[in-house]
């Protein structure tokens, strides 16, 4: 850290000035300037670290794929791994496929019954052209 910064987590003039203003103008600022005095290293450290751990666990979030795990050493349980692996992306490529296909089917449905449903419209339509009804829509007295 870089100890000539002017606002450190430590007892230096600036700090203490913060923190006997922050006291007079609304005392919860005072409390948290001499919280960072005390704590504000600890705090740093361990932010710094639990982001380094956040960033390690969920690497394969920002890498679109997954990447195994180094070798345990045991070649027996390294190869039973790998298979397995392979069998859950075989597995997760089969179910993408049949949610492929049912996203398509149920496309196909809803296309099938607008277009049952435009038709029945362009009958009707046209059997109140033929019957000569081409006035207001039906149930409208004109009151």
């Amino acid at each position: 850290m870089n100890q000539s910064a002017l606002l450190r987590p430590d007892w230096t003039p600036a700090t203490v000035a913060l923190m006997v203003l922050g006291f007079v103008v609304f005392w919860p600022l005072g409390l948290a300037m001499l919280a960072y005095i005390l704590f504000g290293e600890k705090f740093q450290n361990f932010k710094r670290e639990a982001n380094q751990k956040a960033d390690s666990a969920f690497a394969w979030c920002r890498s679109n794929s997954y990447t195994a795990p180094a070798s345990t050493g045991n070649v027996a349980f390294d190869d039973w791994r790998k298979t397995e692996l392979e069998r859950l992306d075989e597995e997760r490529r089969r179910l993408d496929e049949m949610r492929a296909e049912f996203d398509n089917y149920a496309r196909e449905l809803r296309r099938a019954k607008d277009q049952e449903e435009f038709d029945r419209f362009m009958r009707e339509r046209q059997q109140m052209k033929t019957s000569g009804e081409g006035g207001p829509a039906q149930g409208f007295t004109g009151n």
